[in-house]
């Protein structure tokens, strides 16, 4: 891609730059309602039985991964034209979420200044070692890398660690405007889940809240995880990075169907999002259709996207995502030749 074609694709973005108070403000009441409405079904249905229960929150949880997509917006600034009204629906939306809101609006647009780019990953987004820095690792450091990796670690720990731990707790070197959000993010999830527990019953909150987090967490990360790891991906080194093209190829277009599309905020146009992270998640699927480039973007369906879970380093000469089998062959290979 050539800086002019680049330079030409951002611009192509422009025109979907702006938020529309009046879709915002709908999409806000078309989650949030049925998000709450959909948590007194499941507390009330825990009379009548426990499986229904557990069918309500497993729609529900859909619904606070929407929540999270306009939180996500609002850290983008790109939800509503205020900076004010942003950052006040985000903390709210972040408190629902558990995440803070100042906090995760840094890490987040260090990832996209920095994603894809080799020299400067670690903040934002998930650890990726390249095949020869894995097999010049210690023992020690493979091991904790093979057990980051392990599907059971990163989609069935990765919800409590990131959510309930990592979370909680400020950055090194965040200003003290950043901080106090943490911390009166971290004071209101407190008093809503004692609220609750107090009316409720901390039983019964736990019976509906649980499930909710636990499967919203794994969705979360799952996007998170499939939109950046595929086979064919996008990543260079510091002097050959460029924004836009880890942006178009570094990022997939997560083809879902159109109810899991609008569950999870338009948020598989993955690529779009980080073209141009000023473009509210309701326009991005038009900006997509718009732009002809932007539609030959890498494409994953859920069938195809199941495949990135063997995908574990970065061959940097053959330019893509490889399994840990096949560094057992790399490295047989290397072992035979250096014998000869």
């Amino acid at each position: 891609m050539t800086k002019h074609n680049a330079k030409a694709l951002r611009k192509e973005m422009s025109p979907y730059e702006h938020s529309i108070t009046g879709d915002s403000l709908k999409q806000l009441f078309n989650t949030i309602i049925p998000f709450l409405f959909l948590w007194f079904l499941a507390y009330q249905s825990l009379e009548i039985s426990y499986f229904l229960t557990l069918g309500l929150t497993i729609i529900a949880a859909g619904f606070l991964v929407r929540i999270f997509i306009i939180f996500h917006d609002c850290c983008h600034h790109s939800f509503f034209k205020s900076r004010k009204a942003n950052r006040i629906i985000g903390t709210i939306t972040g408190v629902l979420t558990l995440f803070p809101y100042s906090k995760w609006a840094h890490e987040h647009t260090v990832h996209h200044a920095t994603s894809s780019n080799l020299d400067k990953r670690g903040t934002g987004d998930i650890w990726v070692l390249t095949v020869d820095e894995y097999l010049t690792a210690p023992l020690w450091l493979k091991m904790v890398y093979r057990l980051y990796r392990n599907p059971f670690v990163m989609f069935g720990l990765g919800p409590i660690y990131v959510f309930l731990i990592s979370n909680r707790f400020n950055r090194k070197g965040a200003r003290s405007k950043e901080r106090m959000n943490t911390y009166l993010t971290n004071l209101l999830i407190v008093v809503m889940i004692g609220l609750f527990s107090y009316l409720l019953g901390w039983k019964s909150f736990l019976l509906v809240q649980g499930p909710i987090f636990y499967i919203s967490g794994i969705a979360g990360i799952w996007l998170f995880y499939v939109q950046h790891t595929f086979e064919q991906s996008y990543y260079e080194k510091n002097d050959e990075w460029e924004y836009v093209r880890a942006a178009v190829e570094g990022s997939s277009f997560y083809k879902l169907p159109k109810v899991l599309q609008w569950l999870t905020g338009n948020i598989g146009f993955h690529h779009v999002h980080h073209l141009s992270p000023r473009v509210p998640n309701y326009k991005l699927e038009e900006a997509h259709n718009n732009s002809v480039p932007l539609q030959h973007a890498p494409t994953l369906t859920i069938a195809a996207s199941l495949e990135s879970l063997k995908f574990k380093l970065w061959d940097e000469k053959k330019r893509n995502f490889i399994s840990f089998n096949e560094v057992k062959t790399i490295t047989r290979k290397k072992s035979s030749i250096s014998v000869q």
